[in-house]
């Protein structure tokens, strides 16, 4: 017995464990179960019971001794093959082009209008994208016949014409109005998020799109505190030089209610198809809050009064980079994404 555990540790040493193959063929001669040292274990019981102790832990060292040095071996091999090793390396090899992801140009706009607006002292809210009836339409003024209301405008989820109806959002303003019915004013907040559409798609417009919009209420607020606010982000987001024009417009949650339009950026003017041959494109919707979503919302409209404003935050994009189809935004076309890395 002595000898022969001296023969197996001898063909341990000399083993070569320089390949995959010769490490598969060191662990089925030494480390299996029908392995040469197994084969001794198993004469174990033809010893004396006075020689086994002994032999039985020369055996078990012999077994510690195998398994190390597979061990060692299997790492080397690991480093080897990561390239870790000290291998040849082929430097006529092309370089890796190393790949960074970059944030999406909605999320860089958006994250640039929060930051305009948090410095003018509005804080950040957001809501559901799956709304009630009451809130997206009823709270708001909306009348019963409204054509918002009609599924070809809405995706409804449920359709019972009850105040519990469920709909994806057609706006944010649910979340204004969550707001004012939990914080008593003043109030000053933008609520930022995805809202949803049953329109054509189109190089305008999308069933889906980012919406941003803001609601200041205190005592005393005008319609010259929104324009004064309006002005201050078109120049910070556009530039100094940006022209604007105010048109009236009919909104059932703000009277009274205008559209913001910005000079067209491809036709400067002239007229062209993303501003339909007008010159000029539309950029948010704004007006003082009615007195019927005040009342709704448990707000005395003698004693407060406040401007609302949305805008689209794609549209934004659109300008802000000179993109003349809003789908591009939604293709995830990595060579049309990469072109916005920061």
């Amino acid at each position: 017995m002595k000898n022969r555990i001296e023969a197996i540790k001898q063909q341990i040493d000399v083993f070569e464990l320089n390949s995959a193959d010769k490490l598969e063929a060191f662990r089925l001669q030494f480390l299996v179960r029908k392995g040469s040292i197994a084969e001794l274990f198993n004469q174990l019981k033809e010893l004396s019971p006075v020689d086994r102790p002994e032999y039985g832990q020369r055996l078990n060292q012999l077994k510690k001794f195998a398994e190390s040095t597979y061990e060692e071996a299997e790492k080397k091999l690991d480093v080897l093959a990561s390239g870790k090793g000290k291998q040849h390396r082929d430097l006529t090899l092309p370089g890796r082009r190393q790949y960074t992801g970059s944030e999406h140009p909605v999320q860089q706009v958006l994250g640039d209008m929060k930051q305009i607006f948090k410095a003018m002292g509005f804080t950040i809210a957001t809501g559901p994208e799956l709304e009630l009836d009451s809130y997206n339409f009823d709270k708001l003024n909306f009348p019963s016949n409204h054509p918002a209301r009609d599924m070809q405008d809405t995706f409804f989820i449920t359709k019972n014409g009850k105040d519990d109806d469920l709909l994806l959002r057609t706006h944010t303003s649910p979340v204004q109005i969550r707001v004012m019915l939990d914080e008593k004013p003043p109030i000053r907040v933008i609520c930022p998020g995805k809202v949803y559409r049953n329109e054509a798609i189109s190089a305008r417009s999308y069933c889906v799109f980012h919406q941003l919009e803001g609601l200041y209420i205190d005592k005393q607020v005008s319609f010259a505190d929104l324009k004064a606010t309006i002005y201050s982000f078109a120049k910070q987001m556009f530039g100094s030089d940006v022209q604007l024009r105010f048109r009236p417009s009919f909104f059932p949650f703000t009277e009274p209610s205008a559209e913001v339009d910005v000079t067209c950026y491809l036709c400067g003017g002239k007229g062209c198809r993303v501003c339909k041959q007008s010159g000029w494109l539309e950029i948010l919707g704004c007006g003082m809050v009615h007195p019927n979503v005040l009342r709704n919302c448990s707000i005395d409209p003698d004693e407060y009064s406040g401007f609302a404003f949305g805008m689209g935050v794609d549209r934004t994009a659109l300008l802000r980079y000179k993109i003349d189809d809003i789908r591009l935004l939604f293709e995830n076309d990595v060579r049309m994404l990469e072109q916005f890395s920061r």
